[in-house]
C-alpha cells in the first residue's frame, strides 16, 4: 500500500522535488520503503549474506549501515560487518572515525579499521607532503584498493557503500566530460562490469536517493549532529561538476533524477561492451589490476623513490 503524501498536519521536514511535503514520520517510512525498493529492484542482495558496508562516520555511510544492520536484525542470514578506512587526515577523519566507533558499540556491529599509514606507511597528509599529486586522486585510488583487498581478506559477500543519486549524477557527468565512457559501464547500483573472486561485488542502497533526503534522514533519526566535509574535497574537480548540478537542480527541479534516470536505460549496453576486458594480477602485490603494476603500487614506488632522494 502506497504512502499518502500531505496527508496530516504535523511539521513536515522536507520538500521533496516534485514539491510534495512530509512530515518525520512519513518521511522516514517514504525513505526507508525507497531504499528496500531500490533493494529489490536492482537485486542487491541474497536471501544469506556476509555484507560488509563501507563506513567513514558521514551521514551517507551512518545512513545505509543504520537500515541494512535493521535488515540483519530482521534476518539474521544476513550478517553485518563496518569497514572504515582510515586515511591519516588531521581533524576529520580522526573525528569521523569516533562516530563511526560510537555508533558500531552502541548498535554491536563489528567495526574493522584499516589505514594507509600501516598498509602503505604514511598517512594520506604525509603523502600529501611528498607528492604533487591531486588529493581526491591518490586517495581514491589507495581507498578502492584497501577496501577491495581487507574486505576479501574478511571473506565479505559484498560491501555496501553510502554512495547516493547525487554521487551517481556526478560521476556519470564527470565521466561524459572526460570521455571515460568505460567507467560509467562500471557504474550503477551494482558496480563492476563482471564477477570475479578479486573483487568483493559493491552495492548502492542509497542509489535512487538524493543527498537532502540522506542528510534529513540522518539528522532527524540521530546518526549524527554535525555534518563535515573532508577538507580536501573543494580542490577536486567532482566539487566544481556538484556545484553546477546543484544549480541546474534549484532552477530545473527533478534535473538529477532525469540525468541518473536516462544513464540507467543505457547501462546494460554499456556493461555488454564492455563485459570481455581482462582482469590482470599485479605483479607486486598479486592484487587485481588492470596493468601489470596496480596504481596503488606505481604510486607507493613514488613515494619510495621521492623519500630515498631526500635522504
Amino acid at each position: 500500500m502506497g504512502i499518502k503524501l500531505n496527508c496530516c498536519s504535523e511539521k513536515p521536514v522536507i520538500s521533496l522535488y516534485s514539491g510534495e511535503k512530509l512530515c518525520k514520520n512519513h518521511f522516514v517510512e517514504y525513505f526507508e520503503n525507497k531504499v528496500f525498493k531500490t533493494i529489490r529492484q536492482f537485486d542487491l542482495l541474497d536471501k544469506e549474506e556476509n555484507i560488509g558496508v563501507a563506513l567513514s562516520g558521514g551521514k551517507d555511510s551512518l545512513t545505509v549501515l543504520s537500515i541494512l544492520n535493521r535488515l540483519s536484525k530482521e534476518n539474521p542470514k544476513i550478517k553485518i560487518n563496518a569497514v572504515a578506512i582510515d586515511e591519516g587526515i588531521a581533524g576529520y577523519r580522526d573525528k569521523t572515525l569516533i562516530t563511526a566507533k560510537e555508533f558500531c558499540g552502541k548498535n554491536n556491529i563489528k567495526l574493522h579499521i584499516f589505514s594507509y599509514k600501516e598498509e602503505f606507511g604514511l598517512t594520506l597528509d604525509e603523502i600529501l607532503k611528498i607528492l604533487d599529486v591531486k588529493p581526491c586522486t591518490i586517495c581514491g585510488i589507495f581507498r578502492r584498493y584497501l577496501l577491495n583487498k581487507k574486505s576479501r581478506e574478511l571473506k565479505l559477500t559484498k560491501l555496501a557503500t553510502g554512495h547516493n543519486l547525487d554521487d551517481e549524477c556526478q560521476s556519470i557527468l564527470m565521466n561524459q566530460m572526460r570521455n571515460d565512457i568505460k567507467s560509467s559501464a562500471r557504474l550503477g547500483p551494482k558496480v563492476g562490469l563482471m564477477k570475479n573472486e578479486l573483487f568483493v561485488q559493491r552495492i548502492k542502497p542509497l542509489y535512487l536517493c538524493t543527498e537532502k533526503e540522506v542528510t534529513t534522514y540522518a539528522f532527524i533519526n540521530g546518526l549524527l549532529d554535525t555534518f563535515s566535509e573532508c577538507p580536501n574535497a573543494i580542490h577536486s574537480f567532482r566539487a566544481q561538476v556538484r556545484d553546477t548540478l546543484n544549480g541546474l537542480e534549484n532552477k530545473f527541479s527533478g534535473t538529477k533524477y532525469s540525468i541518473v534516470n536516462s544513464f540507467l536505460q543505457t547501462l546494460p549496453f554499456l556493461k555488454e561492451k564492455f563485459k570481455n576486458g581482462e582482469i590482470k594480477i599485479c605483479k607486486n602485490c598479486n592484487e587485481p589490476s588492470a596493468n601489470e603494476v596496480c596504481n596503488a603500487c606505481i604510486y607507493v614506488e613514488k613515494l619510495k623513490n621521492k623519500v630515498n632522494s631526500r635522504i
